[in-house]
Protein backbone atom coordinates (compact mmCIF):
# COMPACT_ATOMS: atom_id res chain seq x y z
CA UNK A 1 0.00 0.00 0.00
CA UNK A 2 1.15 3.13 -0.98
CA UNK A 3 2.01 6.43 1.58
CA UNK A 4 -1.08 8.31 0.80
CA UNK A 5 -3.98 5.56 0.41
CA UNK A 6 -6.21 4.24 2.38
CA UNK A 7 -6.69 0.78 3.74
CA UNK A 8 -8.72 -1.75 1.43
CA UNK A 9 -12.47 -1.79 2.67
CA UNK A 10 -11.77 -5.44 3.66
CA UNK A 11 -9.14 -4.37 6.68
CA UNK A 12 -10.42 -1.26 7.70
CA UNK A 13 -11.44 -1.21 11.41
CA UNK A 14 -13.58 2.23 11.34
CA UNK A 15 -14.01 1.51 14.56
CA UNK A 16 -11.16 3.92 15.88
CA UNK A 17 -11.87 6.41 13.22
CA UNK A 18 -15.47 6.77 14.43
CA UNK A 19 -13.94 6.77 18.52
CA UNK A 20 -11.59 9.32 18.03
CA UNK A 21 -14.28 11.61 16.56
CA UNK A 22 -16.85 10.34 19.53
CA UNK A 23 -14.04 11.03 22.05
CA UNK A 24 -14.16 14.78 20.32
CA UNK A 25 -17.20 15.05 20.88
CA UNK A 26 -17.74 14.26 24.07
CA UNK A 27 -14.44 16.02 25.29
CA UNK A 28 -13.65 12.64 26.61
CA UNK A 29 -10.08 12.90 24.14
CA UNK A 30 -6.25 13.33 26.19
CA UNK A 31 -4.02 15.69 24.31
CA UNK A 32 -0.02 15.60 24.66
CA UNK A 33 1.02 19.02 23.38
CA UNK A 34 5.20 18.20 23.23
CA UNK A 35 7.36 21.37 23.37
CA UNK A 36 5.64 24.09 26.04
CA UNK A 37 6.80 27.11 23.85
CA UNK A 38 5.57 30.07 22.30
CA UNK A 39 3.71 27.57 19.97
CA UNK A 40 2.95 24.64 22.58
CA UNK A 41 1.85 26.39 25.72
CA UNK A 42 -0.77 28.23 23.72
CA UNK A 43 -2.80 25.51 22.15
CA UNK A 44 -2.63 23.48 25.20
CA UNK A 45 -4.16 26.29 27.15
CA UNK A 46 -6.71 26.38 24.09
CA UNK A 47 -7.84 22.40 24.56
CA UNK A 48 -7.97 22.72 28.16
CA UNK A 49 -10.29 26.05 27.20
CA UNK A 50 -12.62 23.52 25.24
CA UNK A 51 -12.79 20.81 28.10
CA UNK A 52 -10.35 18.60 27.19
CA UNK A 53 -7.21 17.04 29.32
CA UNK A 54 -4.06 18.34 28.26
CA UNK A 55 -0.19 17.07 29.52
CA UNK A 56 2.18 19.16 28.46
CA UNK A 57 5.98 17.34 27.63
CA UNK A 58 9.07 19.40 28.00
CA UNK A 59 12.54 18.03 27.95
CA UNK A 60 13.72 21.54 30.14
CA UNK A 61 12.71 20.40 33.93
CA UNK A 62 12.36 23.88 34.94
CA UNK A 63 10.38 25.10 32.91
CA UNK A 64 8.07 21.55 33.65
CA UNK A 65 8.23 22.38 37.16
CA UNK A 66 7.21 26.38 36.83
CA UNK A 67 4.04 25.04 34.59
CA UNK A 68 3.14 21.94 37.78
CA UNK A 69 3.38 24.67 40.23
CA UNK A 70 1.05 27.40 38.08
CA UNK A 71 3.73 29.26 37.14
CA UNK A 72 2.92 30.84 33.43
CA UNK A 73 6.46 31.84 31.41
CA UNK A 74 4.81 32.73 28.06
CA UNK A 75 3.58 36.47 27.62
CA UNK A 76 0.44 35.95 25.20
CA UNK A 77 -0.87 33.39 27.93
CA UNK A 78 -3.12 34.80 31.07
CA UNK A 79 -1.22 33.65 34.28
CA UNK A 80 -4.60 33.04 36.00
CA UNK A 81 -5.78 30.67 33.65
CA UNK A 82 -2.77 28.53 33.68
CA UNK A 83 -2.74 28.70 37.74
CA UNK A 84 -6.42 27.99 37.07
CA UNK A 85 -6.34 24.90 34.88
CA UNK A 86 -3.11 23.25 36.98
CA UNK A 87 -5.08 23.70 40.13
CA UNK A 88 -8.31 22.26 38.77
CA UNK A 89 -6.28 19.34 36.86
CA UNK A 90 -6.68 20.13 33.61
CA UNK A 91 -3.18 20.92 32.43
CA UNK A 92 0.00 19.65 33.89
CA UNK A 93 3.52 19.17 32.85
CA UNK A 94 6.02 16.27 32.84
CA UNK A 95 9.41 15.54 31.57
CA UNK A 96 8.79 12.20 30.56
CA UNK A 97 7.82 10.80 27.84
CA UNK A 98 5.42 8.26 29.88
CA UNK A 99 1.99 10.05 29.50
CA UNK A 100 1.98 9.75 25.45
CA UNK A 101 1.61 6.06 26.33
CA UNK A 102 -2.34 7.08 27.13
CA UNK A 103 -2.98 10.01 24.58
CA UNK A 104 -4.92 9.98 22.18
CA UNK A 105 -4.08 13.30 20.62
CA UNK A 106 0.00 14.37 20.30
CA UNK A 107 1.07 17.73 19.03
CA UNK A 108 4.78 18.05 18.31
CA UNK A 109 5.18 21.79 18.62
CA UNK A 110 9.38 21.44 19.01
CA UNK A 111 12.01 24.46 17.57
CA UNK A 112 13.61 24.01 14.26
CA UNK A 113 16.45 26.32 13.90
CA UNK A 114 19.19 26.12 11.47
CA UNK A 115 22.92 24.49 12.10
CA UNK A 116 25.76 27.19 11.24
CA UNK A 117 25.59 26.91 7.43
CA UNK A 118 22.37 27.37 7.41
CA UNK A 119 20.84 24.34 6.91
CA UNK A 120 17.45 22.73 8.31
CA UNK A 121 18.30 20.94 11.88
CA UNK A 122 15.20 19.02 12.43
CA UNK A 123 17.22 16.96 15.44
CA UNK A 124 14.16 18.35 17.54
CA UNK A 125 11.68 16.69 15.11
CA UNK A 126 13.19 13.40 14.47
CA UNK A 127 13.84 12.99 18.28
CA UNK A 128 10.21 13.47 19.24
CA UNK A 129 9.05 11.26 16.60
CA UNK A 130 11.08 8.53 17.93
CA UNK A 131 9.45 9.49 21.68
CA UNK A 132 6.30 9.07 19.90
CA UNK A 133 7.15 5.91 18.21
CA UNK A 134 8.07 4.24 21.28
CA UNK A 135 4.44 4.93 22.72
CA UNK A 136 2.41 4.55 19.58
CA UNK A 137 -1.26 2.64 20.25
CA UNK A 138 -3.82 2.09 18.23
CA UNK A 139 -6.65 5.35 17.78
CA UNK A 140 -3.77 7.93 18.29
CA UNK A 141 -3.17 11.24 16.34
CA UNK A 142 -0.11 12.58 15.55
CA UNK A 143 -0.09 16.29 14.16
CA UNK A 144 3.26 18.00 13.60
CA UNK A 145 3.19 21.46 14.02
CA UNK A 146 6.88 22.72 13.36
CA UNK A 147 7.91 25.25 10.86
CA UNK A 148 9.73 22.98 8.40
CA UNK A 149 10.55 21.94 4.96
CA UNK A 150 8.06 20.16 2.41
CA UNK A 151 8.39 16.28 3.08
CA UNK A 152 9.40 16.78 6.87
CA UNK A 153 5.58 14.79 8.12
CA UNK A 154 5.60 12.13 5.38
CA UNK A 155 9.79 11.77 5.04
CA UNK A 156 11.09 12.06 8.02
CA UNK A 157 8.42 11.48 10.76
CA UNK A 158 6.58 9.11 8.97
CA UNK A 159 9.00 6.34 8.65
CA UNK A 160 9.78 6.78 12.20
CA UNK A 161 6.35 6.23 13.33
CA UNK A 162 6.25 3.36 10.82
CA UNK A 163 8.29 1.16 12.10
CA UNK A 164 7.08 0.96 15.41
CA UNK A 165 3.28 0.06 13.57
CA UNK A 166 4.90 -2.19 11.94
CA UNK A 167 5.32 -4.35 15.21
CA UNK A 168 1.64 -3.68 16.18
CA UNK A 169 0.14 -4.51 12.96
CA UNK A 170 -1.06 -0.48 12.64
CA UNK A 171 -2.28 0.67 9.47
CA UNK A 172 -1.73 4.53 8.81
CA UNK A 173 -5.19 6.22 8.25
CA UNK A 174 -7.11 3.27 10.00
CA UNK A 175 -5.59 2.45 13.25
CA UNK A 176 -2.94 5.42 13.97
CA UNK A 177 -3.26 8.78 12.25
CA UNK A 178 -0.45 11.43 11.66
CA UNK A 179 -0.95 14.99 9.62
CA UNK A 180 0.69 18.78 9.57
CA UNK A 181 -0.68 21.76 10.77
CA UNK A 182 1.25 24.51 11.31
CA UNK A 183 1.40 26.84 13.83
CA UNK A 184 0.52 30.68 13.12
CA UNK A 185 1.68 32.63 16.17
CA UNK A 186 2.24 36.37 16.44
CA UNK A 187 3.65 37.32 19.98
CA UNK A 188 2.13 40.15 20.99
CA UNK A 189 -0.39 40.28 18.70
CA UNK A 190 -3.80 41.45 21.11
CA UNK A 191 -6.13 40.83 17.80
CA UNK A 192 -5.40 37.02 16.92
CA UNK A 193 -4.03 34.17 19.28
CA UNK A 194 -4.17 30.59 18.56
CA UNK A 195 -8.35 30.45 18.89
CA UNK A 196 -9.35 32.75 16.59
CA UNK A 197 -6.54 32.59 13.79
CA UNK A 198 -7.64 30.20 10.92
CA UNK A 199 -5.25 26.88 10.81
CA UNK A 200 -4.18 24.95 7.67
CA UNK A 201 -4.25 20.84 7.93
CA UNK A 202 -2.79 18.09 5.36
CA UNK A 203 -3.07 14.90 6.32
CA UNK A 204 -0.66 11.59 4.83
CA UNK A 205 -4.60 9.99 3.88
CA UNK A 206 -7.58 11.60 3.75
CA UNK A 207 -8.86 9.83 6.98
CA UNK A 208 -5.66 11.55 8.72
CA UNK A 209 -6.75 15.16 7.11
CA UNK A 210 -10.09 14.29 8.26
CA UNK A 211 -9.71 13.54 12.17
CA UNK A 212 -6.58 16.11 12.10
CA UNK A 213 -9.19 18.65 11.01
CA UNK A 214 -11.70 17.86 13.34
CA UNK A 215 -9.38 17.88 16.42
CA UNK A 216 -8.41 21.57 15.32
CA UNK A 217 -12.00 22.54 14.90
CA UNK A 218 -12.88 21.64 18.65
CA UNK A 219 -10.30 25.01 19.04
CA UNK A 220 -10.30 26.82 15.92
CA UNK A 221 -13.58 27.86 13.51
CA UNK A 222 -12.14 28.06 10.43
CA UNK A 223 -9.75 24.90 9.44
CA UNK A 224 -8.68 24.80 5.63
CA UNK A 225 -7.87 21.47 4.45
CA UNK A 226 -5.44 20.57 2.28
CA UNK A 227 -4.16 17.57 0.21
CA UNK A 228 -1.05 16.73 1.40
CA UNK A 229 1.02 17.62 4.40
CA UNK A 230 3.72 18.94 1.41
CA UNK A 231 0.94 21.64 0.86
CA UNK A 232 0.98 22.34 4.28
CA UNK A 233 4.42 22.53 5.04
CA UNK A 234 4.78 25.12 1.49
CA UNK A 235 2.26 26.98 2.87
CA UNK A 236 3.50 27.87 5.83
CA UNK A 237 6.77 28.70 4.48
CA UNK A 238 5.62 30.78 1.49
CA UNK A 239 3.95 33.09 4.85
CA UNK A 240 7.00 34.19 6.19
CA UNK A 241 8.81 34.15 3.27
CA UNK A 242 6.16 36.59 1.83
CA UNK A 243 7.14 38.68 4.85
CA UNK A 244 10.94 38.23 3.99
CA UNK A 245 11.06 39.25 1.02
CA UNK A 246 8.68 42.53 1.39
CA UNK A 247 11.17 43.30 4.19
CA UNK A 248 13.65 43.17 2.03
CA UNK A 249 12.65 45.39 -0.43
CA UNK A 250 11.98 47.96 1.93
CA UNK A 251 15.43 47.65 3.63
CA UNK A 252 17.57 48.09 0.54
CA UNK A 253 15.00 50.83 -0.95
CA UNK A 254 15.78 52.22 2.81
CA UNK A 255 19.69 51.91 2.02
CA UNK A 256 18.55 53.73 -1.20
CA UNK A 257 17.01 56.55 0.05
CA UNK A 258 20.01 57.39 2.76
CA UNK A 259 22.51 57.39 -0.64
CA UNK A 260 20.43 59.96 -2.10
CA UNK A 261 20.26 61.85 0.51
CA UNK A 262 16.43 63.67 0.63
CA UNK A 263 13.54 60.94 0.64
CA UNK A 264 12.85 59.18 3.45
CA UNK A 265 11.30 55.67 3.12
CA UNK A 266 8.96 56.06 6.07
CA UNK A 267 7.17 59.36 3.85
CA UNK A 268 7.69 56.66 0.88
CA UNK A 269 5.82 53.71 2.42
CA UNK A 270 3.42 56.20 4.47
CA UNK A 271 2.10 57.98 0.69
CA UNK A 272 2.64 54.23 -0.80
CA UNK A 273 -0.60 53.15 2.10
CA UNK A 274 -3.07 55.75 0.74
CA UNK A 275 -3.37 52.75 -2.44
CA UNK A 276 -6.43 50.92 -1.28
CA UNK A 277 -5.82 47.90 -3.62
CA UNK A 278 -2.44 45.97 -4.41
CA UNK A 279 -0.49 47.27 -2.02
CA UNK A 280 0.86 45.99 2.04
CA UNK A 281 2.73 48.31 4.25
CA UNK A 282 6.33 46.93 5.31
CA UNK A 283 8.82 49.04 6.85
CA UNK A 284 12.56 49.28 7.34
CA UNK A 285 14.06 47.56 10.46
CA UNK A 286 17.33 46.91 12.10
CA UNK A 287 17.27 42.89 11.21
CA UNK A 288 14.62 40.27 11.18
CA UNK A 289 13.88 38.42 14.49
CA UNK A 290 11.45 36.04 15.82
CA UNK A 291 11.62 31.87 15.15
CA UNK A 292 10.09 31.78 11.60
CA UNK A 293 10.79 34.77 9.33
CA UNK A 294 15.01 34.69 9.73
CA UNK A 295 14.99 30.92 9.05
CA UNK A 296 12.62 30.20 6.66
CA UNK A 297 14.26 31.03 3.13
CA UNK A 298 17.09 28.65 4.54
CA UNK A 299 14.72 25.57 4.69
CA UNK A 300 13.38 26.00 1.76
CA UNK A 301 16.43 26.75 -0.27
CA UNK A 302 17.91 23.87 1.05
CA UNK A 303 15.46 21.68 -0.28
CA UNK A 304 15.22 23.67 -3.65
CA UNK A 305 19.31 22.16 -3.70
CA UNK A 306 18.30 19.15 -3.67
CA UNK A 307 15.89 19.56 -6.73
CA UNK A 308 18.84 20.93 -8.24
CA UNK A 309 17.08 24.55 -8.04
CA UNK A 310 18.12 27.77 -7.00
CA UNK A 311 16.01 30.09 -4.87
CA UNK A 312 17.80 33.13 -6.13
CA UNK A 313 15.06 35.71 -5.13
CA UNK A 314 14.37 34.27 -1.71
CA UNK A 315 17.90 34.04 -0.89
CA UNK A 316 18.80 37.33 -1.89
CA UNK A 317 16.27 38.50 0.25
CA UNK A 318 17.54 36.85 3.23
CA UNK A 319 21.08 38.02 2.59
CA UNK A 320 19.64 41.83 2.32
CA UNK A 321 17.88 41.28 5.96
CA UNK A 322 21.18 40.32 7.28
CA UNK A 323 22.92 43.16 6.02
CA UNK A 324 20.81 45.41 7.84
CA UNK A 325 22.68 44.84 11.63
CA UNK A 326 25.65 46.00 9.75
CA UNK A 327 24.41 49.27 8.41
CA UNK A 328 22.98 50.09 11.66
CA UNK A 329 26.47 49.74 13.13
CA UNK A 330 27.91 51.88 10.37
CA UNK A 331 25.78 54.75 11.59
CA UNK A 332 26.48 53.97 15.17
CA UNK A 333 30.47 54.18 14.22
CA UNK A 334 29.73 57.24 12.26
CA UNK A 335 28.07 58.43 15.60
CA UNK A 336 30.92 58.07 17.59
CA UNK A 337 33.56 59.43 15.18
CA UNK A 338 31.85 62.53 15.24
CA UNK A 339 32.61 62.78 18.75
CA UNK A 340 35.75 63.41 20.86
CA UNK A 341 35.91 60.29 22.12
CA UNK A 342 38.28 57.09 21.59
CA UNK A 343 36.10 54.02 20.11
CA UNK A 344 37.53 51.86 22.74
CA UNK A 345 36.55 54.63 25.30
CA UNK A 346 33.10 54.72 23.66
CA UNK A 347 29.57 53.69 25.51
CA UNK A 348 27.00 52.31 23.76
CA UNK A 349 23.21 51.80 24.79
CA UNK A 350 21.37 49.29 22.87
CA UNK A 351 17.25 49.87 23.80
CA UNK A 352 15.18 46.35 22.65
CA UNK A 353 16.67 43.05 23.54
CA UNK A 354 13.29 41.77 21.93
CA UNK A 355 12.54 41.20 18.41
CA UNK A 356 9.70 43.26 18.08
CA UNK A 357 7.33 45.82 20.33
CA UNK A 358 5.85 44.90 23.50
CA UNK A 359 6.97 41.48 23.62
CA UNK A 360 9.71 39.66 26.05
CA UNK A 361 10.80 37.29 23.23
CA UNK A 362 14.58 37.80 21.93
CA UNK A 363 14.84 34.96 19.47
CA UNK A 364 17.02 36.17 16.72
CA UNK A 365 16.59 39.81 17.80
CA UNK A 366 18.80 42.03 15.79
CA UNK A 367 20.73 43.16 19.11
CA UNK A 368 22.76 39.86 19.20
CA UNK A 369 24.22 40.88 16.03
CA UNK A 370 24.26 44.48 16.58
CA UNK A 371 26.17 43.97 19.80
CA UNK A 372 28.91 41.16 18.39
CA UNK A 373 29.63 43.52 15.82
CA UNK A 374 30.22 47.06 18.16
CA UNK A 375 31.99 44.19 20.67
CA UNK A 376 34.29 42.87 17.90
CA UNK A 377 35.08 46.43 16.71
CA UNK A 378 35.75 47.47 20.11
CA UNK A 379 33.74 49.67 21.41
CA UNK A 380 34.39 50.27 24.84
CA UNK A 381 31.32 49.57 26.89
CA UNK A 382 27.88 48.09 26.00
CA UNK A 383 24.48 48.12 27.92
CA UNK A 384 21.17 47.47 26.69
CA UNK A 385 17.47 48.42 27.88
CA UNK A 386 14.36 46.18 27.65
CA UNK A 387 11.20 46.30 29.73
CA UNK A 388 10.73 42.85 29.25
CA UNK A 389 13.69 41.34 29.09
CA UNK A 390 15.76 42.07 32.43
CA UNK A 391 18.83 39.77 31.51
CA UNK A 392 19.98 39.00 28.42
CA UNK A 393 23.52 37.17 27.84
CA UNK A 394 24.62 38.02 24.33
CA UNK A 395 27.35 35.74 22.26
CA UNK A 396 30.14 38.05 21.76
CA UNK A 397 33.81 36.81 20.90
CA UNK A 398 35.47 35.44 24.15
CA UNK A 399 32.34 34.17 25.59
CA UNK A 400 28.72 35.24 26.26
CA UNK A 401 28.40 38.95 27.73
CA UNK A 402 26.22 38.90 30.67
CA UNK A 403 23.88 41.67 30.89
CA UNK A 404 21.35 43.57 32.83
CA UNK A 405 18.51 45.87 31.60
CA UNK A 406 19.95 49.18 32.85
CA UNK A 407 17.12 51.89 33.79
CA UNK A 408 17.04 54.96 31.74
CA UNK A 409 17.78 58.00 33.92
CA UNK A 410 19.22 60.83 32.77
CA UNK A 411 22.59 60.27 33.99
CA UNK A 412 22.52 56.93 32.24
CA UNK A 413 21.39 58.29 29.31
CA UNK A 414 23.74 61.29 29.28
CA UNK A 415 26.53 58.72 29.59
CA UNK A 416 26.03 57.37 26.33
CA UNK A 417 28.05 58.63 23.50
CA UNK A 418 24.92 56.93 20.99
CA UNK A 419 22.02 55.22 22.02
CA UNK A 420 20.38 52.78 19.29
CA UNK A 421 17.02 52.00 19.02
CA UNK A 422 16.39 48.39 17.77
CA UNK A 423 12.83 47.95 19.19
CA UNK A 424 10.14 50.40 19.47
CA UNK A 425 8.47 49.71 22.48
CA UNK A 426 5.45 51.78 23.78
CA UNK A 427 6.51 51.69 27.54
CA UNK A 428 9.94 53.51 26.12
CA UNK A 429 10.24 57.44 26.92
CA UNK A 430 10.94 58.58 23.96
CA UNK A 431 11.13 62.45 24.74
CA UNK A 432 12.89 61.87 27.60
CA UNK A 433 15.23 59.59 25.61
CA UNK A 434 15.51 62.31 23.21
CA UNK A 435 16.21 65.28 25.26
CA UNK A 436 18.91 63.66 27.29
CA UNK A 437 20.53 61.17 24.73
CA UNK A 438 23.75 62.67 23.18
CA UNK A 439 23.18 60.94 19.63
CA UNK A 440 20.55 58.60 18.66
CA UNK A 441 20.39 55.92 15.82
CA UNK A 442 16.72 55.58 15.49
CA UNK A 443 15.84 52.04 13.87
CA UNK A 444 12.21 52.19 14.08
CA UNK A 445 11.44 56.03 13.38
CA UNK A 446 10.72 55.64 16.95
CA UNK A 447 10.72 59.43 17.48
CA UNK A 448 8.50 60.54 15.08
CA UNK A 449 5.90 62.34 17.97
CA UNK A 450 8.37 63.71 20.00
CA UNK A 451 10.19 66.85 19.15
CA UNK A 452 13.86 66.24 18.95
CA UNK A 453 17.14 67.59 17.85
CA UNK A 454 17.22 66.36 14.10
CA UNK A 455 20.93 67.02 14.22
CA UNK A 456 21.49 64.36 17.10
CA UNK A 457 19.28 61.56 15.42
CA UNK A 458 20.35 59.67 12.44
CA UNK A 459 16.88 57.52 10.97
CA UNK A 460 17.53 54.56 9.23
CA UNK A 461 15.58 55.48 5.82
CA UNK A 462 15.30 58.71 6.61
CA UNK A 463 16.87 60.36 4.45
CA UNK A 464 19.96 61.80 6.00
CA UNK A 465 23.23 60.83 3.57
Amino acid sequence: MHQGQEAPADILHPDLFEQGHRKLEQRTATISVIGLGYVGLPLAMEYVHAGFQVVGIDVNEARVDRLNAGDNFIQDVDDDAVAEAVAQGKLRASASFDPLDVADIVFICVPTPVTPNKDPNTSYIEAAAYEVAAHLHPGQVVILKSTTYPDTTEGLVLPILEKSAATQGLVLGTDYFLAFSPERIDPGNTRFHTGNTPVVVGGVTPRCTKIAAAIMQQVVAQVHTVSSPKVAEMEKLLENIFRSVNIALVNELARLCDRMGDISMWEVVEAAATKPFGFMSFYPGPGLGGHCIPIDPYYLSWLARRYDFETSFITLSAHVNEEMPFYVVEAVLRGIAAQPVALSEANVLLLGAAFKRDVDDSRHAPIFKVAELLFEKGVGRLQYNDPFIPELALPVKGGPLELASVPLTEAVLQDQHVVVILTDHTAYPYAHIAKHARFIVDTRHALRHVPHDQDKVWLLGGGQS
